[in-house]
Order: structure tokens, then C-alpha cells, then sequence
């Protein structure tokens, strides 16, 4: 099945109007499933289309957050989302930030009681294109073990960093402290198609490239003990830090309706200008001399993080939007 972005994005608005959001609401949530499909990560948009509603169904999202925004100091606040859907809490957490930012040179926003947000990416993009740097951060329910353990504790937990660079591209590196996302294998088990070898154990502790054994296993970090304790840096950050929990207590937001994930998300915001005055020129001829280097055989072009993804928003942006028919019929179903 074959659909317009356009069209797409009303049938998805619908979706979430009928299961009680509001109408600027619905859109944020919209918005935001789009824009993944289009920069070609399906598994951060309609893949989680049913699972958004299920929950708000299960009464652990809320569908009519009262979101408070605590002002700490000028540069400084603190959402409580009050168990949204976290594409709003984050939309308006986002928001703060750059609004913080561009007050006092620094914008600190903290968010607690909020969900899973989607792509961090996304939110970065917001704050570079008001030529402003970002670090976003968010903690996610158990899937790596700590080093020296053999149970998942961790979330795949994503670190996100972007700044202008003086050109229509902004530099955006948004990944997750595993091999591979979570959302990845999900989508792998539900198509039954195989996981690449050395990114998941079983729950043996074995390696393995079959899906659904790898989600009832562990995921494997990044780096070994490096990448276990980039994990362990996001979890506080984004947990305990913001009030979210934190530990191993955010909840699977597929299999886990027992109460509200209560994920936290930080978001820092900083003016590029605040210790010198010629960041763009600067950044410019830091990306320059990176080109510049002695290419491998087969590259091209050395890119740096964010182009790739730029392209294919461009290239996706004016073509229909292919759905999985079981994906396809999930729509259906939840455009009652």
C-alpha cells in the first residue's frame, strides 16, 4: 500500500482525535510519526502507531494532559507531563529549551511523567534550525545488561547532538548506545526477518540473529564497558536527574501496561555565539578540513552526521509512503 504524506498524516491526526487527543495535539503526534518515515526510520513511526493507542486505551497515556512547566530560572525549567503521549511532552519540552536559549545563551529543560518520544533527531532539528546547538537525552525500558551482569537494565537510552553548520544541512548525530535499535528488532520479528550477527544474546546469553529470541534476551552496547556506561550517563541524566524513573523502571511500552512509563527526557539548548563570535566560520572550516581527507576506496564523500538522513528526507519528501500491509491493516482497524 502506497499513500501520500499528506494524506498519511491526516489518517494518523484521526487516529489520535479518536482516541481523545486534541486536535494540536493529534498533530504533534502526527508530525512526528511522518517525519520518521520520511528520513527512512520506520521503526519510529507507524511500526509504534498501535502501541500508542493501545496504551492510551490501557489508561496508563494520558490523552488530556495538564502539563506544568516550572520555571527554576531564567535558563532553567522543569516539565511534568502528567503521563502524555511523550511526542507532546517533548514537543513542548523542546520548545522551552530553545525558548530558554536564546534568553540567557542556555536552555535547560528537564521532563518527567512523559512516554516514549520517537526519533531524538527530530527534536535536535528544532533547535539547530534556530541556529541553535543541542544535546537531547532520554532513557528507554530494559535492554542492554550492564557490564559484568546478565540481565538488561539499561535502556538502549539515545544520546543526541546538533549544531548549524552554516549550511542548509544541519549536523545532526542521533544514536543509541546499542548496536542496533530496539524499534530495529521489533520490526525484524514482526516481518520474521533475521537480526545482523553480534548485536543481541538470547536469554541463554548466547549470541543470535533470530528477533524475537533477541527481545527476550539482551541487546548489546556499543564499545563493550564504554558503551555500557554511556547507558548508565543517560539513565541519569535523563532519569534521575528530571524525576523519570530510572533503574531499570521505565516500562516496555508494548508488553507493559501496569501504569504509566514515567520517562525522562533532558534537553540542553546553547547559543553557538557564547564564547566566540564567529561559530559559523568556525564550524565551517571544521567540517572543510574533515572532507578534505584522504578518502578510502569506495567513499565518495565523507560525510558527517545528519547528511545521509537530510537526503532521504528530500528524496522521500514528494513520493508516496510505502506501508506493510500488516501495518496497512492496523490503520484500518484504529480509524474506526
Amino acid at each position: 500500500m502506497n499513500i501520500s504524506s499528506k494524506k498519511l498524516h491526516l489518517t494518523i491526526k484521526n487516529i489520535f482525535k479518536k482516541h481523545n487527543l486534541s486536535s494540536k495535539h493529534a498533530k504533534i503526534c502526527a508530525n512526528a510519526l511522518i517525519n520518521a518515515e520520511l528520513v527512512g526510520a520506520p521503526s519510529h513511526g507507524l511500526s509504534r502507531l498501535k502501541m500508542y493507542c493501545n496504551r492510551i486505551n490501557k489508561k496508563v497515556i494520558n490523552p488530556r494532559p495538564k502539563i506544568k512547566i516550572k520555571k527554576i530560572s531564567q535558563a532553567i525549567s522543569q516539565v511534568d507531563a502528567n503521563n502524555s503521549i511523550g511526542f507532546v511532552a517533548a514537543d513542548i519540552g523542546i520548545k522551552k529549551a530553545i525558548s530558554n536559549a536564546k534568553k540567557t545563551g542556555i536552555g535547560f529543560v528537564g521532563i518527567k511523567n512523559s512516554g516514549h518520544y520517537g526519533l531524538s533527531g527530530y527534536y535536535a532539528e528544532q533547535a539547530v534550525k534556530k541556529n541553535l546547538i543541542i544535546m537531547c537525552f532520554t532513557n528507554a525500558p530494559p535492554a542492554i545488561a550492564p557490564h559484568g551482569a546478565k540481565k538488561s537494565l539499561f535502556g538502549t537510552n539515545p544520546i543526541c547532538f546538533g549544531t548549524p553548520t552554516a549550511s542548509k544541512i544541519p549536523f545532526i548525530l542521533d544514536t543509541s548506545v546499542s548496536v542496533i535499535n530496539r524499534g530495529k528488532i521489533r520490526v525484524a520479528a514482526r516481518t520474521n526477518k533475521k537480526i545482523p550477527k553480534g548485536v543481541a544474546l538470547d536469554k541463554y546469553g548466547k549470541p543470535t540473529t533470530d528477533a524475537k529470541k533477541a527481545l527476550s534476551g539482551v541487546q548489546l552496547p556499543i564499545a563493550g564497558f564504554r558503551g555500557s556506561g554511556l547507558a548508565w550517563m543517560v539513565d541519569i541524566l535523563s532519569g534521575v536527574l528530571t524525576g523519570g524513573n530510572h533503574g531499570g523502571k521505565v516500562k516496555d511500552p508494548f508488553d507493559d501496561f501496569s501504569g504509566p512509563q514515567n520517562i525522562g527526557h533532558l534537553f540542553i539548548a546553547i547559543k553557538p555565539n557564547i564564547f566566540v563570535g564567529n561559530y559559523n566560520e568556525r564550524i565551517k572550516e571544521n567540517i572543510k578540513r574533515i572532507k578534505r581527507l584522504p578518502k578510502i576506496k569506495g567513499v565518495k564523500e565523507i560525510l558527517y552526521p545528519g547528511q545521509s538522513k537530510h537526503l532521504r528526507y528530500k528524496k522521500n519528501l514528494n513520493k508516496k509512503i510505502n506501508i506493510p500491509s500488516n501495518i496497512a491493516e492496523d490503520l484500518k482497524k484504529l480509524n474506526f
